[in-house]
């Protein structure tokens, strides 16, 4: 996957955050609930009580994208990773969020913004797991 920095815009990405950001608090004001997107939708197979809300913020993640390219082209994706490297990062990450009892969004975003020790421990040890599997990658493994 590489970045296209000369298409880059910095606005559009500010104006991106800002959106998880109001999405996170307004899911947070509404209902009470954090916005963990594997929680909520790893909650989709289990079918709790509350999996209409499930739906509509994951309906909602989905739809997005498809909503932006109505008005402006989505940026293009090259992906350099073969299916099966893809599908064994997918799960060594589905673990992890198991095992950190939660993902990005939902320590990264909203942990950090409600200043938890424990998102920050599991922030950081997301960003260092990150760090240190994109240089082996690169450096050792030659990809």
């Amino acid at each position: 996957m590489t970045i296209d920095w000369l298409h880059f815009t910095p606005w559009t990405a500010l104006a991106g955050g800002a959106l998880i950001g109001l999405a996170a608090a307004l899911l947070w004001w509404l209902t009470g609930r954090i916005a963990g997107i594997s929680g909520l939708v790893g909650g989709l197979l289990t079918l709790p009580g509350d999996w209409p809300l499930r739906l509509a913020f994951t309906a909602g993640l989905i739809a997005a994208p498809l909503l932006w390219q109505q008005f402006a082209p989505l940026p293009t994706m090259e992906l350099s990773a073969s299916f099966a490297w893809m599908l064994a990062a997918g799960l060594v990450v589905g673990v992890g969020v198991k095992l950190g009892s939660g993902c990005t969004s939902g320590h990264g975003v909203c942990g950090l913004a409600r200043l938890s020790p424990r998102s920050l421990a599991a922030t950081l040890s997301f960003m260092a797991t990150g760090f240190i599997t994109v240089w082996l990658l690169r450096h050792v493994l030659g990809g």
